[in-house]
């Protein structure tokens, strides 16, 4: 790829959350009728088993490498002593997760990755658990996260950025499909396999929901006005986050970055949206339509859903059928050594001396991860 000259970077503050969910019934008429966005078609999540646990253990895996850290544990790469393959274990220690009410939240996590299915969403095999710690069982996607790729190249050409928003919008539009709202939307949950395609992970706001929920929820960057207002809201704020990530991995930056979140969250609740020069007339058209407070007016909100930000004319030369088979060029083949554990791509952390994986002994937590 052609980069261009280095842009404005900034690291995301850290995803936000606690959940309140709130549906149309909890509305009065009158608001019902002063909201029509709220109105969601009905539909199904996957008719598939939830059931993830009583597969796998941790004596099945050797531990390699961490590939990531978070606020309730760690991502490690590890090899399967059965069958020679690599996967990624997320872990999440039952205290933490306790302690910052987020039972709910990973709870939803686990019954998300084991429903859905698509070429552009990170796949989980299994969980387990012991005393202290959850595990969820995943593929390793050994490209590395997007947000390293555009770090390094400081923002994209137009038909990479295209490329990659498509496969989002594919990814996004089959959770709303089936009824899930995603609420994290950023590049460093989107990962790149050893093609380039994109895998979206990190389910951990993942939610079934029907009509509208209510919660500040996400990563301060992408948030839609409507969550900060704490208004009632439906899935139409994945198509705001959309509209983020494409300015951001046009300009390499996001369009309402400041200092501190609070900064942030007034500029987004003003939502005056610059433009770079660079930018094409037809991608600020797309991000208009995004990127807008009216949700009358917002893309991916209106009667033909996600379909009318795949007819609109910045995507005109993608061929949706090939993008979703894979049967289309990626504009990036990550440099690596499939099928090794190579992990070049990812961060180096610190590794713990002693992990507290394996213990077996009272618990405390065990009614609220049974299904673990």
């Amino acid at each position: 790829m052609d980069y261009i000259q280095t842009q404005i970077y900034q690291n995301h503050v850290p995803a936000i959350g606690g959940e309140s969910q709130m549906t149309l019934d909890m509305l009065s008429h009158k608001q019902q009728n002063d909201h029509p966005e709220f109105y969601l078609k009905q539909s199904m999540l996957p008719q598939r088993s939830t059931t993830s646990k009583g597969k796998y253990s941790l004596h099945d895996f050797q531990i390699m490498r961490t590939l990531g850290t978070g606020s309730f544990g760690r991502v490690h790469l590890v090899k399967s002593i059965h069958n020679n393959r690599f996967y990624a274990i997320k872990v999440l220690k039952k205290l933490k997760i306790v302690k910052m009410k987020q039972i709910e939240h990973t709870c939803d996590e686990r019954r998300m990755l084991k429903l859905v299915q698509h070429p552009f969403l990170i796949r989980m095999w299994g969980t387990f658990q012991d005393s202290r710690n959850l595990f969820l069982v995943m593929d390793y996607i050994e490209g590395g996260e997007l947000f390293s790729l555009l770090r390094k190249s400081h923002r994209f050409p137009n038909p990479v950025a295209k490329f990659y928003a498509a496969e989002v919008i594919l990814a996004i539009e089959y959770l709303h499909d089936h009824n899930i709202i995603y609420r994290d939307l950023k590049p460093e949950n989107i990962l790149l396999d050893k093609y380039g395609h994109i895998k979206i992970t990190d389910f951990g706001f993942a939610k079934e929901v029907k009509n509208v929920t209510s919660t500040l929820c996400g990563t301060p960057d992408y948030l839609a006005p409507e969550i900060i207002q704490s208004k009632p809201y439906n899935k139409s704020v994945d198509w705001w986050s959309l509209g983020i990530l494409i300015y951001e991995m046009l300009a390499g930056y996001t369009p309402f970055y400041d200092t501190t979140p609070m900064k942030t969250y007034e500029k987004i609740l003003i939502g005056a949206v610059r433009f770079p020069d660079f930018f094409a007339n037809e991608v600020i058209d797309l991000l208009n339509r995004l990127i807008t407070k009216d949700l009358s007016r917002r893309l991916g909100n209106l009667q033909n859903g996600a379909k009318d930000i795949k007819n609109h004319i910045w995507f005109q030369e993608v061929v949706w059928d090939k993008l979703v088979a894979k049967d289309i060029e990626t504009p990036y083949e990550p440099p690596i050594q499939s099928g090794t554990g190579d992990s070049s791509l990812f961060d180096f952390y610190p590794e713990e001396n002693q992990l507290d994986y394996g213990i077996q002994c009272e618990d405390p937590y065990a009614q609220y991860f049974s299904e673990f």
